[in-house]
């Protein structure tokens, strides 16, 4: 998927933004957009950016008993 960056987007709001997270997905982004990290930290208006199909992460239901 294809997005373009907003007036004061980070990488890292965009993760948060289509993926639900930053951890391990940041790094796919930019390995999928060569370049981008050379633009800075806030992204001009109206970068083309590739979002990588990344899967959701894993669920862990594990219930934790605080007193067992």
């Amino acid at each position: 998927m294809k997005i373009r960056a907003q007036q004061g987007d980070t990488l890292d709001a965009i993760c948060q933004r289509y993926y639900g997270r930053t951890a391990a997905v940041t790094e796919a982004v930019l390995e999928q957009n060569h370049g981008l990290a050379e633009l800075g930290p806030m992204l001009p208006q109206g970068t083309i950016i590739e979002l990588p199909d990344i899967a959701p992460p894993e669920q862990n239901n594990k219930m934790i008993q605080l007193w067992d």
